[in-house]
């Protein structure tokens, strides 16, 4: 039996503007989800047609669009004017949404009260829980002294199902997330009940901006690239 080809789509080698995905008259390549997955294409169209999702959709879409300036003006060029906390901001009004979570690592909690205070002046009722919530010894779940950041001394381990379970209690209508660890934000998202987005991700070496390593994969960054692991 042949074996089914795989999307690849971060790897096509046709112009964003000509592809089959954003072009009625484009190409797809090799690996070209567009062309290849009709029946899943179809089953995500009738899940936007249900209650409750083709409104987040519908909302999500306008939002976008809302976040450039000139769009009347040909030919348009992409000028983008709001930055990603005033998105979400506007996202949850144009929702309804009253009670926000805010779900963050305490190596951001400055930036997270800075947050909480921008969602309080927009009129939101914030529910906030740090990642060390509950002060649960990582011996717990079996680390070693050797495992720790801090050895030799007592160290909670982050603890996002307790901070998914403390705004699910709170129920809390969107969750915005700050700077949670690789891994607790995966736990976080399998397990909280409202919908969740990422304001701040955890980059401790380029202060919080993971993509500047990639944009210098081939340069400062080449190590990246090290085949030999």
């Amino acid at each position: 039996m042949k074996k089914e080809l795989e999307s690849t789509c971060a790897v096509c080698d046709i112009p964003l503007r000509e592809r089959i995905c954003t072009n009625p008259d484009g190409k797809g390549s090799k690996g070209c989800p567009t062309l290849l997955k009709k029946g899943l294409m179809e089953k995500a169209r009738g899940e936007y047609k249900k209650e409750g999702v083709h409104e987040f959709a519908r909302k999500a879409s306008i939002q976008e669009g809302e976040c450039y300036a000139d769009r009347d003006k040909r030919p348009y060029l992409l000028h983008p004017v709001k930055p990603r906390i005033l998105e979400i901001c506007e996202f949850a009004k144009k929702m309804k949404y009253t009670k926000l979570g805010l779900v963050f690592c305490g190596g951001l909690a400055k930036e997270a009260a800075a947050v909480s205070g921008i969602l309080t002046r927009k009129g939101f009722n914030v529910v906030s829980v740090m990642c060390k919530a509950g002060r649960v010894p990582k011996e717990e779940i079996g680390l070693k002294d050797k495992d720790k950041m801090y050895r030799g001394q007592f160290e909670s381990m982050c603890n996002p199902i307790l901070q998914a379970l403390v705004v699910n209690d709170a129920k809390t209508e969107f969750n915005v997330l700050v700077g949670l660890c690789v891994g607790h934000d995966s736990l976080f998202f399998k397990y909280a009940k409202a919908p969740t987005t990422v304001l701040a991700v955890k980059d401790r070496v380029t202060g919080h901006n993971p993509l500047a390593a990639v944009y210098l994969s081939e340069g400062y960054y080449s190590w990246l690239e090290d085949q030999t692991e």
